[in-house]
């Protein structure tokens, strides 16, 4: 028996739709008929009747002849025969009659509105294969723009990291540039790094205590496993261990790593890893205790204050030992000094005795007068170096580097105190400085502190006192230095030079050498 081929028939329980045939039963898919056709419905029970019979019809000759369902499944896909361009008048006429008897038994079982619908169902399969490629394409699309989609959400996210990292950064910036000016917010203010280190000695055998005690991390204390609380609280206490394992080894890294300029950004750290370790835990209720928690912090604030501290220590000692070696220094030519006014006094005192014993008295009383000279140098000598306040307060300019209205006021107790110019004058300074004025005193140091005073508020550095240059003219520094002889002239000592003009030699000739380089 031959099965009706799989196509679009006549729906035998509607007659105003189609419905697909997929060669063994009727499927669930069905399309509209169109307003003009009138489909013939065949029942279900004569459909299944003409799988297992055939169909008859007649033939040119008036004959019926047998179709089976082959015959009409080829009629339904090939068509109804074709003439050949070279069949003979015979065979042309008995196609013309079989053509003619297929299209009248076409009519009677209503093939020809199938075949129009066979052509129907291969346009609509041809754009539903388009659209599926159409829905392919879009899925692709959608899949892409769901990729950009994540990708944009990502993008977000890092900006806004940026943006804290920056925050943070910028943060820290501002705190390491204050305390390479000698400023730092302590959150402890204790005298000496020594205090910190006992402070922080303290506080690690309290952590010590804590860890021992067993209250640092806490855990759900009914926890069962397979039934039994014993093994719950078992893991319970094993996995409480590793989270305070994994919280000591974040703490201990930033406690190595903190410095005064990084500190928030440890502290956020160790903040974040708490509420990570929360998270973790959150099924056991394992969390690190806030007591213990602080204790840390305090640990890390106590370091960090400590490190400053003793960076300002060792900057103080740095200090000290910059004025140890410029007495040294000065030691060193006193110690010259003194032994060339020796010398010069032992020669005087030989020659005097010499024109004493020839006689020549006048001659001799002009050597006593200057060996009475040389004397008065040894005197002033041993008050140098007993007196550490004596010394020359200098005024200097720097026009090349700082401009025309900044002078630095310092002080120097060497006794060629010009040494000292031309070494604040070295590498790193494009051009040497000029000097303006140079005053020796009895009292150098407190000279130089009220000529400080005088100018605070044109300091150019109010963060660091240490850096001595101020937005001031030399004529200005003239003026205070009147003001402090009429106050106190004991101060002023002698003002051995004084010249507002700058020479600037270096600075002039090389901008005379860049302007005509540019022409």
């Amino acid at each position: 028996m031959t099965q009706i081929p799989p196509e679009w028939y006549p729906d035998p329980e509607n007659p105003s739709q189609l419905r697909y045939w997929d060669g063994a039963k009727w499927t669930e898919n069905y399309a509209p008929l169109q307003k003009n056709e009138q489909a013939q419905v065949v029942s279900e029970s004569t459909f299944k009747n003409q799988q297992n019979s055939q169909i008859s019809q007649p033939n040119s000759s008036g004959e019926i002849k047998a179709l089976t369902t082959d015959d009409i499944a080829k009629l339904l896909i090939d068509g109804p025969p074709k003439i050949g361009l070279f069949s003979s008048k015979k065979e042309k006429e008995n196609i013309r009659d079989e053509n003619l008897a297929l299209r009248n038994w076409a009519k009677s079982f209503q093939l020809d509105e199938l075949l129009e619908r066979k052509e129907e169902v291969k346009v609509l399969t041809a754009k539903r294969d388009e659209l599926g490629k159409e829905v392919d394409s879009l899925s692709n699309i959608l899949v892409e723009t769901k990729e950009v989609i994540t990708l944009s959400e990502q993008k977000v996210k890092l900006q806004n990291e940026i943006i804290e990292l920056r925050r943070n950064v910028v943060e820290t910036q501002e705190e390491l540039i204050l305390q390479e000016a000698g400023i730092y917010n302590y959150r402890s203010e204790l005298e000496t790094a020594v205090d910190y280190q006992v402070q922080i000695l303290d506080i690690k055998e309290r952590i010590k205590a804590y860890v021992k005690s067993g209250h640092a991390v806490s855990g759900n204390a009914g926890w069962t496993v397979n039934g039994s609380v014993a093994q719950g609280n078992k893991m319970v206490k094993e996995f409480s261990k590793l989270m305070l394992r994994a919280y000591n080894a974040e703490a201990d890294d930033a406690i190595k790593t903190v410095k005064p300029s990084n500190l928030k950004s440890k502290v956020d750290r160790l903040c974040k890893t708490v509420v990570t370790i929360t998270k973790l835990g959150a099924t056991m209720q394992i969390q690190v205790d806030d007591n213990y928690h602080q204790l840390r912090l305090k640990e890390l604030t106590l370091t960090a204050d400590y490190k400053a501290k003793l960076e300002v220590e060792k900057e103080i000692e740095r200090e000290e030992k910059a004025r140890m070696r410029e007495e040294a220094k000065l030691l060193r030519e006193i110690e010259r000094e003194m032994e060339k006014f020796e010398k010069e006094k032992s020669h005087y005192e030989s020659a005097i005795q010499a024109l004493r014993d020839a006689g020549n008295i006048e001659a001799a009383e002009a050597k006593a007068v200057e060996l009475e000279a040389i004397q008065k140098s040894m005197e002033a000598l041993e008050d140098r170096k007993t007196n550490i306040r004596v010394g020359y307060v200098y005024v200097i300019s720097n026009i090349g580097a700082f401009g025309e209205r900044m002078v630095k006021i310092g002080m120097t107790r060497r006794l060629e105190p010009l040494d000292r110019v031309r070494e604040l004058g070295d590498a790193s300074v494009p051009f040497r400085y000029d000097v303006h004025a140079l005053i020796f005193s009895r009292d150098a140091v407190s000279l130089e502190t009220r000529l400080h005073q005088k100018f605070v508020e044109q300091r150019v550095n109010f963060v660091n006192n240490r850096r001595e240059f101020f937005y001031v003219t030399p004529a200005e520094v003239k003026i205070a230095l009147e003001e402090i002889h009429n106050e106190a002239n004991d101060l002023t000592g002698d003002v051995l030079s004084f010249d507002e003009w700058a020479e600037a030699e270096e600075f002039r000739i090389s901008e005379s050498q860049r302007k005509l380089q540019n022409v």
